[in-house]
């Protein structure tokens, strides 16, 4: 736990550790996930996105958040 902690709070990309960044990623794929199924009827062109597209968002942010919960948690552990 201790590498997973000091890589999670101990490497910053500019102002932020990895796991805010990691957490924004996660929020940013959430919404565009939610969006596309959310507008499909409103704008045209998101009537293209396949269902495939959509769950390889959807499996993408659920792996980026399940690897934010263990960098935050390593801190606790």
């Amino acid at each position: 736990m201790e590498a997973l902690r000091s890589f999670g709070y101990g490497t910053s990309l500019g102002p932020f550790p990895v796991v805010v960044w990691f957490g924004l990623a996660t929020l940013v794929l959430l919404i565009v996930t939610a969006g596309i199924a959310s507008l499909k009827k409103q704008i045209p062109a998101l009537r293209r996105v396949s269902v495939r597209v959509h769950r390889g968002l959807a499996i993408a942010a659920l792996t980026l958040a399940l690897f934010h919960l263990v960098l935050g948690l390593s801190a606790y552990v």
